[in-house]
């Protein structure tokens, strides 16, 4: 079933499912972690499960004569893998990351030919960050800069079109897609209203639903809503949340995802700064809070990013579903 399809089911009796996100074990690691936070998350019903998809990173390393050997790692591979194993061992729909950085038109392809070879047919498609070191995001020379394109890739193989050119008469794929919103607005934006703009662009390209980054303020969420349903984005908007876990989240989290910290929720937190565990609760709190609210609101689907905890997500879930 499509996670569109899921997210309608909700609408039409009024409920609000669960859902979370999950990373890769690092390089090296096995799936038992992995495994054992989705045991412990799976008795709330999840919608679905996303998997998020990290690009290359450089690396360094001193010889012994002193010069720097440098070269190109995945610490965190293996997402299409991850998303179909969890698929077949919960029965739990699964929706991959798919990222323009570091891949070139036919390289997405080819992922895609695999997700749909093992029966992964949600998607959640993304531009994905600039690679170690760069200011900014620089596309693959035969990829794509940004991610409307990316979309309008997998929507064209939904109708049979390779980017060979060639069209299949036969077999196509059925990818329902999924795209990133952002309540503060992209980093890159020059604008709020361009924002906007661009996201609409994914939408009309084929992107059924948007999930958002992560946001600590409802009123932004309710107003970025507003502003997309004014311009004539009808497709359901699922809130992206994230429970603030320690003292360093505070300036962490708006210089990477350019999110707002609300001034309450600041104040108690550096006020109980030195209590790590105050800290975690204080931000648990805070985001069964936030839940609330949206759950009365109406939203389909809440959407948990676990940073691979599963500790304060199961505490949410607890209190809500």
């Amino acid at each position: 079933m499509s996670v569109t399809q899921l997210i309608r089911e909700a609408e039409a009796s009024h409920t609000t499912r669960f859902a979370f996100e999950l990373l890769p074990p690092l390089k090296g690691a096995g799936m038992e972690e992995l495994t054992t936070n989705i045991d412990r998350l799976m008795p709330y019903d999840p919608a679905y499960i996303t998997v998020t998809y990290h690009r290359e990173v450089l690396k360094e390393r001193q010889r012994a004569d002193g010069t720097i050997e440098r070269h190109v790692v995945r610490r965190r591979p293996g997402t299409v893998g991850i998303a179909s194993a969890i698929r077949q061992r919960y029965g739990v729909e699964v929706v991959p990351h798919l990222i323009c950085g570091g891949h070139s038109r036919a390289d997405i392809e080819d992922a895609l030919i695999d997700m749909d070879f093992l029966g992964l047919h949600n998607v959640l498609a993304l531009r994905g960050d600039a690679f170690t070191g760069e200011p900014t995001f620089r596309p693959h020379p035969e990829g794509y800069s940004h991610a409307v394109d990316l979309v309008r890739q997998i929507a064209a193989m939904n109708r049979g079109e390779f980017v060979d050119g060639e069209v299949d008469e036969g077999h196509h794929t059925n990818f329902s897609i999924a795209v990133a919103g952002y309540p503060e607005m992209h980093g890159d934006a020059l604008s709020a209203e361009s924002d906007l703009q661009f996201l609409k662009e994914k939408v009309d390209a084929g992107a059924e639903y948007i999930i958002t980054q992560l946001f600590f303020d409802n009123a932004k969420f309710f107003d970025f809503v507003a502003r997309c349903r004014a311009i004539g984005i009808t497709v359901p908007i699922i809130p992206g949340l994230k429970p603030l876990a320690t003292a360093r989240q505070l300036t962490i989290l708006p210089e990477i995802f350019h999110c707002h910290i609300p001034d309450a929720l600041r104040r108690e937190v550096e006020q109980h700064a030195t209590d790590k565990r105050a800290v975690r609760q204080i931000g648990t709190e805070w985001a069964i809070a936030q839940s609330r609210e949206l759950k009365d609101a109406g939203v389909p689907v809440l959407h948990y990013y676990s940073m691979g905890k599963a500790d304060n997500i199961i505490r949410i879930a607890e209190a809500l579903f």
